[in-house]
């Protein structure tokens, strides 16, 4: 029986067999599997490389009650055994993380561009099957600098994580001033415009809709060419100091009825200052319209 073991070997799997590092002759095939089947060490990472001395790989026979005086060995004195590996390239990485982006329906393909991936480096991963799953953030808003997990799995086996970001921009179609809008004036269809912009660094309360805007008054002067915002909008009051309401007083019972003046400006629901001018007592009310206020009981 001869065992001749190479200077040099590559080996795949997580463990280094003695029938991947040396040429096994012999008509006894039961002890040929058996000398084939030795556990040697445990191999290293793959792209790595780790030296095994001849004496050792002796102790690891004897180990395994294998009688040396039987084999015709031929060992160097130190062996070479690198671990194969598969490695994934920049694109392939690239790829996994804009399949997923572009795969969710949280963002809008035809709104979203990708303008950068950054990661560590490239993993070297063991020659088996490999499969992978993304790990997003427990907290996203889908915009702006995103960190990602990318999880490689060799033979469904939890492997590598390698940890991502992604930079992501959202465009969208948001309110704009055409023209310079001083304080309190009521916004009409020509004071705006809708534009498509990057909104990545933008508040979030930024406004997306035409609507939502007109036959509101603006807060505070406003330059053109101003994205507008919820907290630059506000609905004009219904009612204003010495306007002259009718003021109800409801229930289930009865419903009592009297001209007030409103002492201070309101609008539809808030609660604003009333003199009835019967009684001409003060009290509060809530606006209903421009002509109504009710008194809640």
């Amino acid at each position: 029986m001869s065992v001749s073991v190479n200077e040099k070997a590559f080996v795949e799997k997580n463990e280094i067999k003695l029938g991947e590092i040396a040429g096994i002759k012999g008509e006894d095939h039961v002890l040929v599997r058996k000398l084939k089947n030795i556990v040697i060490g445990k191999s290293p990472l793959p792209g790595k490389s780790r030296y095994i001395g001849n004496e050792y790989i002796k102790l690891r026979l004897k180990q395994n009650n294998i009688d040396l005086v039987q084999l015709v060995l031929t060992i160097p004195e130190k062996v070479k055994v690198t671990r194969s590996f598969i490695e994934i390239s920049r694109k392939e990485i690239e790829k996994i993380v804009l399949d997923y982006i572009y795969g969710k329906e949280f963002w809008d393909k035809n709104n979203t561009r990708i303008k950068n991936i950054q990661f560590p480096k490239l993993p070297l991963l063991p020659k088996k099957r490999i499969t992978y799953k993304i790990i997003p953030p427990k907290v996203m808003n889908g915009i702006g600098t995103i960190p990602l997990s990318i999880v490689f799995l060799a033979d469904g086996e939890f492997y590598k994580k390698v940890k991502a970001t992604v930079k992501i921009q959202i465009f969208k179609e948001v309110v704009v001033t055409k023209k310079p809008l001083g304080r309190y004036r009521t916004i009409a269809h020509d004071d705006v415009m809708m534009q498509k912009m990057d909104i990545t660094n933008l508040p979030n309360d930024i406004i997306t809709n035409f609507k939502d805007v007109l036959g509101k008054r603006v807060r505070r002067n406003i330059w053109a060419k101003v994205v507008l915002r919820a907290g630059y909008i506000e609905f004009p009051p219904l009612v204003k100091r010495g306007d002259t309401v009718l003021i109800v007083a409801e229930s289930e019972k009865m419903k009592i009825t009297a001209l007030g003046e409103v002492r201070k400006a309101g609008r539809r629901g808030e609660r604003v200052k009333v003199i009835n001018l019967n009684s001409n007592k003060r009290i509060f009310a809530r606006v209903v319209d421009e002509n109504t206020v009710k008194v809640d009981f």
